[in-house]
């Protein structure tokens, strides 16, 4: 098949000069529409005001209503999965698995002229930033926006890299982490995606509590090569115990390293750095999923214990992990006001 035709920066989400004005529509194609990820964005951008869907590609659904495979969007489109690609769009999501993104876009001439963003980790890492004539940017707003904004393709951050980076970044943009970095975090049966395991099975996973990938999570990588951008010596262990949790969606890490600053300079420090990102706010008042779920929102408490910050970072795994961050990207490569499509009610209880 064919188709055709790193600075951190804490400035507001105003769209650029030249950008694209609230009446101008983006034609977008998404790829794996069928999946966890997929059925995010659809939810998404099927109400984004700048937004027009092309088409949805699914190999395993084509030729169904959308509403077949995610129930809930039954009254909301009649959009159906399609089992070819058009040449009519200015961006491609991809929504497909691990190591699979890079072989779709080996099997298949995308023309420069379309944006890709890509949800796998297949091109995060810097020494696989680049395919043929593609050259990815790594798609975290709170680090790389002005880049993002000039980007023509997007490798979008892993879940938990998202949570744990956004509660670190900070400390590395001044220097500050000089000791081991310790979290645990745990994480919705939705981060395993949806291909069916034991260990997603409701049997299994209800009134459960369990330890994966401990020391070794490939996140990690991702995470050291933030933290090194900003703070370049940085050398010291980050270990990451993760947990998978007996919820479905949303992600809570506690990240805790020894620091001389007061728990109000800590404080000051990450509101200030968070203060033009639209989505992510620091607070020293306690945090729950449930403030989160089904929004783009990063919460972030700040703490100061004896010699130790520590710091809780809280967001949907699936919308500021996922699909949601990757439409914040595409706002922001296309000029749009940051939120665009974002304004999403959380569950509250």
């Amino acid at each position: 098949m064919s188709i055709e035709n790193i600075d951190q920066n804490n400035s507001t989400s105003t769209p650029p000069s030249g950008g694209r004005g609230a009446g101008d529509t983006i034609r977008v194609g998404i790829v794996g529409g069928a999946g966890y990820t997929g059925g995010e964005m659809l939810r998404i951008l099927i109400n984004h005001p700048n937004v027009d869907i092309v088409f949805v590609h699914s190999t395993s659904s084509a030729g169904k209503h959308v509403y077949e495979v995610h129930t809930d969007l039954f009254g909301d489109t009649d959009l159906q999965f399609a089992s070819e690609l058009s040449n009519a769009i200015d961006v491609m999501f991809l929504c497909v698995g691990h190591g699979d993104a890079k072989k779709f876009l080996e099997a298949n001439e995308i023309p420069d002229s379309v944006k890709v963003i890509d949800l796998s980790q297949d091109f995060r890492l810097t020494q696989n930033s680049k395919l043929k004539t593609k050259n990815f940017v790594y798609g975290l707003p709170e680090l790389n926006r002005e880049a993002i904004k000039t980007a023509d393709n997007i490798a979008n951050p892993g879940c938990f890299a998202t949570c744990l980076q956004l509660g670190l970044l900070p400390l590395a943009s001044k220097g500050l982490l000089t000791h081991e970095v310790h979290i645990t975090a745990t994480t919705g049966s939705t981060g395993a995606g949806q291909s069916l395991s034991p260990t997603t099975h409701f049997t299994w996973r209800n009134d459960n509590l369990s330890v994966y990938k401990a020391f070794s999570h490939q996140h990690l990588n991702e995470i050291g090569q933030s933290l090194r951008q900003l703070q370049p010596a940085f050398a010291e262990a980050v270990n990451f115990v993760p947990y998978r949790g007996h919820f479905t969606r949303g992600i809570i890490a506690s990240i805790y390293t020894e620091s001389d600053l007061s728990e109000a300079e800590a404080l000051q420090l990450y509101k200030h750095y968070y203060a033009g990102h639209a989505f992510t706010h620091v607070t020293s008042k306690d945090i729950d999923l449930k403030q989160i779920v089904n929004t783009n929102k990063c919460f972030v408490q700040v703490k100061k214990h004896d010699n130790k910050i520590f710091i809780i970072s809280i967001m949907d795994n699936l919308l500021k992990g996922a699909s949601g961050q990757a439409v914040q990207n595409m706002n922001l490569m296309f000029g749009l006001d940051e939120r665009a499509g974002l304004r999403l009610k959380g569950v509250a209880f």
